[in-house]
């Protein structure tokens, strides 16, 4: 289960919002071992694409160097889809290399009636994709 504070979940999907009709994306750090999200930081996708998302590799470096120095990890790990479901597309899955990150999509297309978008988690380990669920705190303490 992917447990997130409102706040974070809030910045999410405005940034997906903001950026549509690109994808957005971009990666929520955490105390590293803790699988608790508590840094946003929203990512420039590269390929300014409305149907792939590609993290700048120099700002990546950045952001992982950034993230060991303060003893980090990505917890959650977001992409926006613009026209279709919020599931992982195979691209999503073949480009998936952190085993105990979230995966967060949000679909800022109404594909299921639902609204103008979805919110939804996967683990996805070695190609297998797995839904949780997702838990809106107002805070972790």
């Amino acid at each position: 289960m992917l447990t997130i504070t409102r706040t974070l979940y809030d910045q999410i999907v405005d940034h997906a919002r903001a950026d549509h009709p690109d994808e957005a994306c971009g990666v929520v750090a955490g105390p590293a071992g803790s699988g608790r999200p508590e840094r946003f930081v929203p990512m420039l996708n590269a390929a300014r694409s409305p149907t792939f998302y590609e993290f700048d590799s120099a700002d990546l470096l950045r952001l992982y160097r950034e993230m060991d120095d303060r003893d980090e990890e990505p917890v959650v790990i977001y992409h926006s889809h613009t026209a279709t479901e919020a599931y992982p597309s195979r691209t999503d899955i073949t480009y998936a290399n952190e085993p105990h990150a979230h995966y967060v999509l949000v679909s800022t297309a109404d594909t299921d009636g639902a609204g103008p978008f979805q919110f939804r988690s996967f683990s996805i380990v070695d190609g297998v994709v797995t839904e949780e669920d997702v838990k809106v705190v107002e805070s972790h303490a």
